[in-house]
């Protein structure tokens, strides 16, 4: 017997637009994820400026809205410098940050031609880490300034004539972290943040600034150096970013798949925070939250005596994702669309080969478990979050307590009519037979279900055998009036697509 659960819907009960910029996505230099990722010219299936076409694909499947580069802890470290101006001019360097060696080959023209190819908006990133905030307006300059001026011309030199008017740009990278080049403590942070957020926004009054927030949320500094950090430099900044990666290291399933319980508190807390620091500040300015590290990482760790052995394109942090890994990517979604009222940028940290969706070797690629439910929020989250009201059975979990089996969210498009529902089924071993009630309008029809699914937690894709966790679509439920009752399998997050 399947247990039974309610979902109440109502377009006029609505969380907050949307942003689109919540479905973006991460490359850093680190390991594979430039080279032999993004860019590999000896890949047969590379394409004329050596970037990998099936790469290329299936990053416009994902349909990232925004990319951060170039990092990452690497970022700390990094002379932009190195990366523009003929290739065989351009200096090798030791790494610091992964201990590899990087080339420079990839800088930061290539990625913007990487970014037109795949219709996505650059989200750059200053050095806070070794470089002064004269480096980082520079940066703007070079980027974003018309002709007349030193580093607008070395772009035009360059070849690239016109200005890319990029509007994102992180300026540093956790700082709050002792392992960052260049670490500093909440207050120089904040006060060197500030200046260059300053000289940055005098090349162009358009750009959007974040600042660094904590690493994540068992930082002993957090929350007050968020708190810091964002008294200082509040006027100058419009977003404030926050860094979180998931685990299942205790291999307690029901905990794990919990997890969304420990995403919505640690939005919460910086919510607190920003509200907290506008009103001591009498301040009218609002900034937001933008969650531009975010993934499950806890199987391919690091070593400190190894990393990446001084070589190029080492193999680091391959992570391999199973199941319940999709089923947590796809509760910290539901948690974006539930917190979009603050949260209002997210890159899925990384793209390619680096804890990332998408593995490759040279004639091959691989999309992991964790595609599916991001390529499913991006392709059909959009217009409006709804505020989902909720009626399933509880379970125990060591970490939460009880909590409910399903985990919802809910979006609705004024202006095309579409409708989507997100659901996972937490149980590991119970089907959940849910009545979907919608309460302001009648559906016209549920036009698609798409599931992922499965009876093993640990089941994973492998070049040999790349389908075992994938979304395939299933029945798609009548329509009754203003209700309609779906089952779904334990394990499994579902994307049902309406018409209202």
């Amino acid at each position: 017997m399947a247990s039974k659960a309610s979902v109440f819907l109502d377009t006029n009960r609505t969380i907050s637009e949307i942003s689109p910029l919540l479905f973006s996505g991460f490359a850093e230099h680190m390991g594979r994820s430039i080279y032999e990722g993004i860019y590999e010219p000896d890949s047969p299936h590379a394409d004329e400026s050596g970037l990998r076409k099936d790469v290329l694909a299936a990053l416009r499947e994902l349909n990232f809205r925004a990319i951060r580069y170039p990092g990452g802890n690497f970022l700390s470290g990094y002379r932009w410098e190195d990366g523009v101006g003929p290739k065989d001019k351009r200096p090798k360097r030791r790494d610091l940050a992964w201990q590899s060696i990087e080339s420079n080959e990839f800088g930061t023209n290539e990625f913007m031609e990487f970014c037109k190819k795949i219709n996505t908006e650059p989200m750059f990133a200053v050095n806070m880490g070794t470089a002064s905030i004269q480096d980082a307006a520079n940066l703007v300059e070079y980027c974003n300034a018309p002709a007349g001026t030193q580093y607008a011309d070395m772009r035009i030199a360059h070849g690239y004539a016109d200005p890319y008017n990029i509007k994102y740009w992180c300026i540093g990278n956790e700082m709050d972290g002792p392992w960052q080049i260049g670490h500093l403590e909440a207050q120089a942070y904040g006060e060197k943040a500030r200046e260059a957020a300053k000289m940055m926004r005098w090349h162009d009054r358009q750009v959007k600034l974040i600042l660094c927030g904590s690493s994540n949320s068992s930082m002993p500094t957090y929350p007050e150096w968020d708190r810091v950090a964002l008294e200082t430099a509040w006027e100058n900044i419009d977003y404030h970013s926050l860094h979180y990666y998931a685990g299942n290291q205790e291999n307690d399933t029901d905990s794990y798949l919990a997890l969304s319980a420990e995403f919505e508190a640690f939005v919460d807390t910086l919510e607190g925070t920003l509200r907290y620091v506008k009103a001591k500040r009498r301040s009218k300015r609002d900034v937001f939250l933008s969650w531009d590290e975010w993934n499950v990482w806890y199987k391919a760790r690091l070593t400190n005596d190894v990393e990446g052995g001084w070589t190029k394109a080492p193999h680091l942090i391959e992570e391999v994702y199973n199941l319940e890994d999709a089923l947590v990517v796809a509760q910290w979604m539901n948690v974006f669309l539930r917190k979009s009222n603050v949260l209002k940028i997210a890159c899925l940290a990384q793209a390619v080969n680096v804890i990332a969706p998408i593995l490759t070797t040279k004639n091959a690629m691989l999309k992991q478990s964790i595609y599916y439910p991001f390529m499913l929020f991006s392709q059909l989250a959009s217009g409006t979050a709804l505020d989902v009201s909720v009626k399933a059975p509880q379970y125990n979990t060591k970490q939460f307590g009880d909590m409910p089996l399903l985990d919802v969210s809910s979006s609705f498009d004024e202006a095309t009519n579409a409708h989507a529902v997100f659901i996972v089924n937490r149980s590991q071993t119970e089907s959940i037979t849910i009545d979907l009630n919608w309460q302001d309008r009648a559906p016209k029809s549920i036009t698609a279900v798409h599931q992922v699914a499965g009876t093993d937690p640990k089941l994973a894709n492998s070049y040999e055998s790349p389908n075992n966790v994938v979304a395939v679509k299933v029945a798609a439920p009548k329509v009754d009036g203003k209700v309609a009752t779906i089952t779904v399998p334990p394990l499994s997050f579902t994307a049902i697509e309406a018409s209202l």
